[in-house]
């Protein structure tokens, strides 16, 4: 099993050591380095890591803005490391769809488990995503079928059923989608020609 690769994001170089220390003694690998949050944007949409851990008080862009850039684009999950357990962070943090969020200090041992819990927390999202666009997807392509065999239906007389089969039969027949068949089908309807 590769090791998960993590961007980390600290602008405090001696911390940033520390945890690059604790990551590898855990077992991950490191990818890169940033000390504030535009390079740590910029890193991570070149490098693709599995996970960026990042603190929030960074000069510049701070490590929420960034996460929120970051969870927008679909690149990678966030765990926040901060100091800061204040509500308005917190609510910022949870707003800007970060998948984990471990206050300082903490130690070693409690890192594994949040850098799990927000792998986990992100392939599950990851996941839900897919499965929605598949549903929507599959949605559309009934909706297109449905309109497909009325069209074959008034045109044609034929009965529902009828309609269906022969859809069926012009995507076996032409190796195409039920859906692409139903697309040409309207495309045909709607320039006049028979279908």
């Amino acid at each position: 099993m590769s090791s998960t690769r993590i961007l980390l994001a600290e602008d405090e170089i001696l911390t940033r050591m520390d945890l690059k220390e604790m990551l590898e003694n855990l077992g991950y690998t490191v990818i890169g380095e940033a000390g504030d949050g535009e390079a740590v944007v910029n890193m991570a949409r070149t490098l693709k890591p599995d996970l960026v851990l990042m603190d929030i008080k960074m000069p510049g862009r701070d490590g929420i803005s960034a996460a929120q850039t970051l969870t927008e684009e679909h690149l990678t999950p966030v765990l926040l490391l901060t100091a800061y357990n204040d509500k308005e962070f917190i609510d910022r943090a949870v707003d800007a769809g970060v998948m984990g969020y471990l206050v300082k200090p903490f130690a070693e041992n409690q890192l594994k488990p949040a850098i799990d819990v927000a792998l986990e927390r992100w392939r599950e999202l990851r996941q839900t995503e897919l499965d929605l666009a598949q549903t929507q997807e599959a949605l559309e392509t009934r909706k297109l079928v449905e309109r497909a065999k009325g069209v074959l239906m008034d045109s044609q007389g034929l009965k529902e059923s009828e309609a269906f089969r022969r859809i069926q039969r012009l995507s076996m027949n032409s190796r195409k989608s039920m859906r692409e068949v139903a697309e040409a089908i309207l495309l045909a309807h709607e320039a006049g020609r028979s279908v």
